[in-house]
C-alpha cells in the first residue's frame, strides 16, 4: 500500500513525542499500566507491591476505584498501609476475604494470620520476585480484541462486545447514583495543518470514568476555558493523566485525531 500524506503526518507526530522530554519507554504488554507501591513496604520488611491495572480494569471501572474507594490519580499520593487495608479501606475495600467476584472469594489483604503469612504477602508484595500468579496475562489477552500499543488489548472493543463487563458499584462503599445523561461528542481543534482535529467521546469515557474522575480535577467543566497542548499531555497532564500510563498511549494518534483533513 502506497504511503499517504496522512501516514507521514502521523509518523512525524509519533517521532516528535518519542524524542520528547516526557517520552516513556515502551514496555512489555503485560507490564503496561503496572504500578509499584512501596511507601511503607521497606519499613515492614517486605518488597513493594506490584499492582497490574489490566487485571483490575477487566473487573472494575476506573471510577469505582478512584472515586468511590478513593485511590488518588497521582502516584504515591494514597497513603495505603496494612492498617487501612485491614480496616476495609483502599485495597481492603475488596480484598477482605469476604467479598466475591465471579463466585470466588477475593483473598484478604494484609492478613495478620501467622500461618503461611509470607506466601500470602508475596501475592501482592512481589516486586523483583519470581512469583507464579493465578491470573496469566497471555491467556487473558488472547481472547480479547487486539490493539497495537499499550498492553495490546482494545479495551473499548472488549467492553462494547461484552467480553469485559467492569463493575461500577461496590456494596457498602458506593452510593447509588442516577444514570448519567447522554453527552454529545466534543470537537477539539488541533490548530495545525498536518493532523486532524480531536473528536472526544463522552459516551466512551463515561463507561469507565463516569464524570467524577475527569471533572473538575483534571479538566474544567466549562468548554473552552483551557487550551491543551500535546507537550502538556505528554508530560502527564490532562489526557496524559491516563493515556500513556494506563489507557492507550499517545503513539495511537488516530484514535483521538479522527476528523479527516486530507
Amino acid at each position: 500500500m502506497k504511503p499517504t500524506l496522512k501516514t507521514f503526518a502521523v509518523a512525524a507526530c509519533f517521532l516528535i513525542f518519542a524524542a520528547g522530554s516526557g517520552a516513556r519507554e515502551r514496555v512489555p504488554p503485560q507490564t503496561y499500566g503496572r504500578v509499584i507501591i512501596g511507601n511503607h513496604s521497606a519499613g515492614a520488611g517486605l518488597a513493594p507491591v506490584v499492582f497490574d491495572h489490566w487485571l483490575h480494569r477487566a473487573r472494575y471501572t476506573c471510577r469505582l476505584c478512584h472515586v468511590d474507594i478513593g485511590f488518588s490519580m497521582k502516584a504515591g499520593a494514597t497513603n495505603i498501609t496494612a492498617a487501612t487495608n485491614r480496616q476495609g479501606f483502599h485495597c481492603g475495600a475488596c480484598h477482605d476475604g469476604k467479598r466475591r467476584y465471579d463466585g470466588k472469594i477475593i483473598f484478604a489483604s494484609c492478613t495478620e494470620s501467622p500461618v503461611g503469612k509470607e506466601a500470602l504477602c508475596d501475592r501482592c508484595h512481589a516486586w523483583r520476585k519470581n512469583i507464579a500468579h493465578e491470573n496469566d496475562f497471555k491467556a487473558f489477552a488472547e481472547k480479547l480484541p487486539k490493539d497495537v500499543f499499550g498492553n495490546g488489548i482494545s479495551w473499548e472493543a472488549a467492553e462494547k462486545s461484552g467480553q469485559v463487563r467492569p463493575l461500577d458499584f461496590l456494596e457498602g462503599v458506593s452510593l447509588k447514583r442516577p444514570a448519567l445523561k447522554a453527552q454529545k461528542d466534543v470537537s477539539i481543534e488541533a490548530n495545525v495543518t498536518w493532523i486532524s482535529d480531536v473528536v472526544f467521546s463522552h459516551k466512551k469515557h463515561a463507561v469507565w470514568n463516569g464524570c467524577e474522575v475527569c471533572h473538575p480535577d483534571i479538566f474544567p467543566i466549562k468548554r473552552g476555558e483551557k487550551k491543551y497542548t500535546m507537550l502538556e499531555i505528554d508530560e502527564g497532564e490532562y489526557c496524559g493523566v491516563c493515556h500513556g500510563k494506563v489507557a492507550f498511549p499517545l503513539a495511537s494518534c488516530e484514535k483521538c485525531h479522527t476528523r479527516p483533513t486530507f
